[in-house]
């Protein structure tokens, strides 16, 4: 003869996580790289990225806060916020998120703001695909010191600005120069474009030049598309 089973009611919400050893720890190591993705932690099993920000930087990211924070929530549909305590932007996967690799994107963008590109222009890595920034040192190129090292920063950027701002204007792209840092923002044909007429002022041929080279680069280009 069979017997049935008494019914057991349980209530799931009763139980209490088990609190692991590995949970302090997992909290002090907290930290995330925003150009891989195997190094981004989940916290509450959700994905997350820390973008660290100089102290240069916090003015700047304070005025136009509202700005980076209107298209990483309304329209890529995450989280964010400014971590007082480690000073960086930490962004994460709310519960409306349909695409994780929206997080990706949002932290390219929030990185390309703190490289010192303006929010307009860093904006685009929202929008296209196949934008990326590549970054290089003037010491990468050529061993300047001193004054050498000097005189290379103004002729990259010319009187006024001028020959950055053509270099752009040719190339289509956006150029920083933080003191001996040089980042490029563009697709990967420009970007190359660019870095190669970066390159050819460093080592100290005259804008004139590099102006001719890029125009004549730039007719080929324009007629092979």
């Amino acid at each position: 003869m069979e017997v049935a089973a008494p019914s057991v009611n349980i209530d799931v919400d009763s139980f209490e996580p088990i609190k692991g050893k590995s949970s302090k720890r997992k909290s002090d190591n907290f930290e995330m790289d925003v150009d891989t993705a195997p190094n981004a932690k989940r916290v509450k099993n959700k994905e997350m990225r820390k973008i660290p920000v100089p102290k240069h930087r916090y003015t700047p990211l304070k005025e136009n806060w509202l700005k980076i924070f209107t298209p990483i929530v309304e329209h890529l549909q995450l989280q964010v916020r400014f971590n007082l305590k480690t000073r960086s932007v930490e962004i994460r996967e709310g519960p409306e998120t349909t695409n994780i690799a929206h997080l990706q994107k949002a932290a390219d963008f929030v990185k390309a703001f703190i490289l010192g590109f303006e929010v307009e222009d860093a904006m685009a890595l929202l929008r296209l695909d196949d934008l990326f920034i590549e970054s290089f040192e003037i010491k990468d190129v050529k061993t300047l010191q001193g004054d050498h090292n000097s005189r290379a920063i103004g002729r990259l950027a010319g009187k006024g600005g001028r020959t950055k701002f053509t270099i752009e204007n040719v190339t289509k792209t956006r150029i920083v120069l933080a003191d001996s840092k040089i980042h490029i923002l563009g697709s990967f044909q420009n970007i190359a474009l660019a870095r190669r007429a970066v390159c050819n002022l460093i080592m100290g041929s005259p804008p004139s030049k590099v102006y001719g080279q890029l125009r004549n680069v730039a007719a080929r280009v324009s007629d092979r598309l």
